[in-house]
């Protein structure tokens, strides 16, 4: 089967696309390489299956028949950088990555986000919470792009009966995340590695749900496997939601750091609790996360150190 994943060089992307390979699939990756590196594809330089393209998704493209797509571009925490270019990427990107689709009549994948639900009023959240988001705040590139992709893969469905999917990620750690990230758990990892002091949002008592990177690849790859489902659905884990206070802890006892913490302002928007209810994806899917934290961290950790060039 031949396989198109945009943001192939990212965190999540680099892994699906190992992922796939191994499962003998040809593999194209399209990535700008605005976070995404070759560096994480290293290990499939030899590869003759893969196939690497520097390219804009907000430009249109074609690079031939596809069976499948897995539209993962647009980095989560980056917009702050470009606002303008992140709403493109999740609107004018989909369009193109949905006409390409459309083209070769492709199953569909958009990777959504669990930032839809914005700061949930609703706790657990279920697919059919419409959510709690600022149309008008410095989040609002990313989360509002992410509500337009999908409704434009509803939209692509309905109009050119288009197999589209959904999936609304959840918080998503393992190897090869960005340092820089912005998110906490990288921050929290590199900083005890290096015996800074972790540096904690508001007060610390936001709960976020942590799923590691193996569960949601195969949450993703089951979902576009699924005749007739067409989401959303979220793929996160409800069993391991701690507070950014609980989750410095686990960092500073994981790492056998001797960091103190801090804490700055909650950023605008910054939503105070986020957990899925995965009940849909248990049902359709079959599928339950099975990696704990504390085996998660074991190997994000490794992975940290090997990059920092720490040898502890």
């Amino acid at each position: 089967m031949k396989i198109l994943v945009t943001g192939g060089a990212g965190f999540i992307g680099s892994h699906l696309t190992d992922y796939l390979l191994s499962k003998n699939h040809d593999v194209i990756v399209v990535d700008n390489f605005f976070t995404g590196s070759e560096n994480n594809l290293a290990g499939q330089a030899d590869n003759p299956r893969l196939t690497i393209i520097k390219q804009d998704i907000i430009s249109p493209f074609d690079a031939g028949s596809v069976d499948q797509i897995y539209n993962l571009a647009c980095p989560p925490i980056h917009y702050v950088k470009d606002p303008i270019e992140t709403v493109k990427t999740n609107v004018l990107g989909t369009i193109n990555m949905l006409e390409y689709a459309r083209k070769y009549r492709a199953v569909f994948l958009q990777t959504s986000t669990s930032e839809v639900y914005g700061d949930p009023v609703v706790h657990p959240q279920k697919e059919d919470y419409w959510g709690n988001v600022n149309p008008i705040g410095p989040r609002s590139c990313y989360d509002e792009g992410k509500r337009c992709a999908e409704t434009l893969c509803y939209d692509y469905r309905e109009k050119y009966g288009l197999n589209t999917k959904i999936v609304r990620i959840f918080n998503t750690y393992g190897p090869r995340m960005q340092f820089e990230d912005g998110r906490a758990l990288p921050n929290f990892i590199k900083q005890a590695l290096k015996g800074e002091a972790l540096t904690i949002a508001g007060d610390g008592s936001q709960t976020r749900s942590l799923m590691y990177i193996d569960d949601l690849i195969l949450g993703l790859t089951a979902m576009v496997q699924e005749n007739g489902f067409f989401g959303p659905v979220n793929l996160g884990n409800p069993e391991e939601e701690l507070t950014i206070k609980k989750l410095a802890e686990e960092v500073i006892a994981s790492c056998g750091s001797k960091s103190a913490v801090s804490y700055y302002p909650l950023p605008v928007d910054d939503p105070l609790k986020r957990k899925p209810d995965i009940s849909l994806a248990k049902e359709r899917l079959d599928w339950l996360p099975k990696v704990s934290l504390s085996e998660g961290l074991k190997k994000t950790i490794i992975d940290f150190k090997t990059r920092l060039n720490i040898h502890a």
